[in-house]
């Protein structure tokens, strides 16, 4: 019997020997990768605080102190450490959420997984441990280099900075990296407190060559003292920390144990906020992961845990159709620029960066910059592409509303993993955008259906300079080909059914144009005229759209974005304004956060499939009579 598997909670953790934990780290890393290969999940981040989880559940009293994690992607040690050992079925429905979840343990508090948000959340949680006179409970915050650099992250900073009575300890875990290397001057900083260790490295050679030469007299005590102080303030400036009222405590190595758990002690006897500054190595103890530079196992599907290889070589994707025609588009118009939140990578925007290194701008975990720095570009006549996960726009409306749109700046946003995307659950699904930026002037919205309509979305996009644009698609493999049998004012006609019964238009929206072709089939199978249709430039609605669904009897829309607010209810609205008066049924995703699960489990649960859609709308049309 291994030790993690007599772990079933922290008070196990802090009940083993200290000459235990370096067998038990390992052992950690070695159940990591062979259930992450099995199930896919967040495996270089997990490997890397691997000794910070099991120092912070020894010297913290979880759930009694309150451990916050910053994104929570790096929660599975935490997990294991309370008691959760069946990653079988991790992120998938029933099993382990990828994140923190509350309805998991009481140990988890923070569900949310998009980053820069921890401190503020423990800012929080302290400020209500002090005013309930609970100065026994102290919060911690862990949050990565990369996080560092959202904003958000300093807001808090400011704030906690601002009362020295809160206990409060910040965990900054340093590798380094967020998606990618971590970019910008908060990134050049900590590079230099760093090189720390080779400060303390010269003045313990200086103690001992001092001790070698006998009993040393004061000048050179002082020499050696105004050695120290001057390459601390060289090499270590944590004066960036202290002067804002925060204890400093590190550099530490983040993969000795001992050393972080004595660091930790030290920040929760202060009494006030405290930052333990601990560096670690991202994918530490695997082999394949040390050696990527192109951090593939930040997150990894199936794959072969001794190669780190694929399982299954992935089907050519709408983020690969999007990074080459960015870069076709970026050989034609030496005016665009791309933007990305650290996600170069995972956005497609690696190729443009190799081709056009001085056109690519990554500003961190930070899409309120991004946005409005987007603004600014446009209005010193460049045309910049912002490419960011779609779930993560919801991060820069304000921006895209008053600095974007209010200002006519010809802004291009490219929204990757838009609709329904699953395994990452409530927070990472893309569905909120086309409901949410519906409500912006001016602001058009493309959702191509195919590789060609995408690559034709995305060329319409760039040359429009008075207005942003969006063009928005899924996640994973693109589908096959969609062509249209015809064009009526911009809007594609992708099937049309002869029939008796009742004239019923379709609307696919998007990826979803697969299930308005498919659900036409089997209406025209009960014998009605059936249309479909894919308007692709969804926002603002199309006039000849609203022409269209006048001349039928009955309208469904089908798209992977909500209802409420989405495609299918501003059709009904801008009918009605035309005096149309075919009713719209609008089909799409509820206004509800969605749990965990693949795709197809949601897609089921939601009756999206073809046939639950047709047998709604023949129950609707019977309805009517």
């Amino acid at each position: 019997m291994g030790l993690l598997d007599r772990i079933t909670s922290p008070q196990d953790v802090r009940a083993l020997p200290a000459r235990d934990l370096d067998r038990l780290a390992a052992e950690i890393r070695d159940f990591l990768v062979e259930q992450v290969s099995r199930s896919g999940g967040h495996l270089g981040p997990n490997l890397g605080v691997v000794e910070l989880t099991i120092a912070l559940h020894r010297v913290f009293e979880s759930p009694h102190d309150t451990l916050v994690f910053d994104t929570g992607h790096q929660s599975y040690v935490h997990k294991l450490l309370t008691g959760r050992r069946d990653f079988s079925a991790l992120r998938r429905r029933g099993g382990l959420s990828g994140y923190p979840s509350r309805a998991e343990s009481e140990h988890d508090v923070v569900e949310n997984s998009h980053a820069s948000t921890a401190l503020s959340w423990a800012d929080g949680i302290a400020k209500a441990r002090q005013l309930r006179g609970e100065p026994d409970r102290h919060t911690v915050a862990v949050i990565g280099d990369g996080a560092l650099t959202g904003g958000m992250a300093w807001e808090a900073l400011n704030n906690i900075a601002a009362d020295s009575e809160r206990r409060l300890v910040i965990v900054v875990n340093d590798n380094g990296r967020s998606y990618a290397p971590t970019t910008g001057g908060l990134a050049q900083h900590l590079d230099v407190l760093r090189t720390t260790r080779r400060y303390e490295s010269l003045l313990s050679w200086g103690r001992s060559t001092l001790h070698r030469s006998g009993p040393p007299g004061r000048l050179a005590y002082e020499a050696l003292h105004g050695v120290k102080k001057g390459i601390k303030d060289v090499v270590a400036p944590q004066g960036m920390f202290e002067d804002l009222g925060l204890k400093y405590v590190g550099p530490v190595d983040g993969h000795d144990e001992a050393s972080v758990e004595r660091a930790l002690r030290r920040a929760k006897a202060f009494g006030g906020p405290v930052i333990v500054h601990v560096i670690t190595e991202k994918g530490r103890g695997y082999t394949p992961a040390e050696q990527d530079v192109a951090d593939r196992f930040h997150a990894v599907g199936r794959i072969h845990p001794e190669t780190g290889l694929p399982l299954a070589p992935s089907r050519f994707g709408w983020t690969s159709v999007f990074a080459d025609e960015i870069v076709r588009i970026g050989r034609r118009r030496p005016d665009v620029v791309a933007i990305t939140a650290a996600m170069l990578q995972p956005v497609g925007l690696a190729p443009f960066a190799q081709e056009f290194p001085d056109r690519v701008f990554d500003v961190g975990i930070a899409e309120q910059h991004a946005a409005t720095s987007a603004a600014g570009m446009a209005y010193g006549g460049l045309h910049p592409v912002v490419a960011v996960y779609a779930t993560f726009l919801n991060r820069a409306f304000d921006q895209v509303l008053m600095d974007v749109a209010l200002h006519r700046a010809g802004v291009t946003f490219v929204l990757d993993r838009a609709g329904i995307t699953g395994d990452d659950g409530a927070s990472h699904n893309g569905m909120w955008d086309m409901a949410m930026l519906a409500v912006v002037p001016g602001l058009r919205l493309a959702a191509p259906r195919d590789e060609a309509t995408m690559r034709a979305a995305l060329r319409t996009a760039v040359d429009v300079d008075d207005a942003p644009t969006v063009v928005r698609y899924p996640k994973g493999a693109m589908g096959d080909a969609i062509p249209a049998l015809d064009d009526v004012d911009g809007v594609d006609v992708l099937a049309r059914h002869e029939g008796e019964g009742r004239r019923v238009l379709v609307v696919g929206v998007g990826p979803m144009a697969t299930t308005a072709l498919a659900t036409a089939e089997i209406l025209a199978g009960h014998g009605l005229a059936v249309t479909v249709v894919d308007p692709c430039w969804v926002l603002p609605v199309p006039a000849a759209l609203v022409k269209l669904a006048g001349e039928h009897d009955h309208v469904v829309t089908l798209e992977d974005g909500l209802v409420d607010g989405g495609v299918g209810a501003l059709l009904g609205q801008r009918s009605r304004e035309a005096n149309v008066a075919t009713p719209v049924q609008s089909v799409g995703v509820p206004s509800s956060f969605l749990d965990h699960a693949s795709r197809d489990e949601i897609v089921d649960a939601l009756r999206l499939r073809p046939h639950d859609v047709a047998a709604d709308v023949l129950t609707a049309l019977a309805a009517r009579g």
